[in-house]
């Protein structure tokens, strides 16, 4: 999983990355919370682990900000506060566990593979389904047709896997490194417009010949699909 952790002790920092990284987790550490919502909100995560008390910007504040802007990565909640109210606090904004310091890291690292499970299962559903809806627009997967109130739309394999990919997204920021990788299989930038021409063309068929446009460009940072 690729896991971002935002803890900023020294010491417990750096060793539960090694830990998860050992494990073969790929890990984005963080000491501040601003920093680590700025890259939460930017690429993709299977993982959030969030320490509550931390600079700039609080581990909680860090999720709510999320989970405001419909992000639903697991998140679990490392802290020291262990009291009652403060795991409720947790949960109400949008944690789905919590360890309290001093934990075993054999304790942690089971954790991990249970919300990694859940979140897999999740997944499993959300691939499952056949036609994704958004608005006035579908996109059957099985019979490879696209319509946009009730008028059909023809696609190329990379548009409609582009599509795709928007759609399963919606109202997240999906940025051009995302999009070489997953639509592309491109684990480095080519230094190419492709992805550019593909966006043009799918605007052209999607949004163009209608009233309210579905995809967005966010200058510098990259795609919103939604409305």
């Amino acid at each position: 999983m690729r896991i971002l952790l935002l803890e900023d002790d020294k010491q417990l920092g750096p060793w539960i990355a090694g830990g998860l990284r050992e494990e073969g987790h790929v890990v984005d550490h963080f000491e501040d919370g601003k920093d680590a919502l700025m890259a939460a909100m930017g690429q993709e995560f299977d993982l959030l682990i969030l320490d509550r008390m931390v600079p700039g910007l609080d581990g909680l504040a860090v999720l709510k900000s999320l989970r405001a802007s419909k992000n639903v990565t697991p998140a679990l909640f490392l802290t020291a506060l262990a009291e009652v109210d403060a795991r409720v606090e947790g949960f109400d904004a949008g944690g789905d566990d919590y360890l309290t310091k001093p934990f075993a890291f054999v304790e942690l690292s089971a954790r991990v593979s249970a919300l990694g499970r859940r979140r897999d299962g999740g997944e499993s559903e959300e691939a499952a389904q056949t036609v994704l809806r958004h608005g006035d627009l579908s996109l059957d997967l099985l019979s490879r047709r696209c319509e946009r109130q009730g008028q059909g739309i023809d696609l190329m394999a990379k548009e409609f896997k582009l599509l795709e990919y928007f759609m399963r997204r919606p109202g997240r920021l999906v940025t051009r490194t995302m999009l070489l990788e997953q639509v592309w299989d491109m684990s480095f930038d080519p230094t190419t417009s492709v992805v550019e021409t593909h966006i043009s063309r799918l605007r052209t068929k999607i949004d163009k010949p209608f009233e309210t446009a579905l995809l967005r460009t966010r200058r510098g940072e990259g795609y919103v699909f939604g409305q």
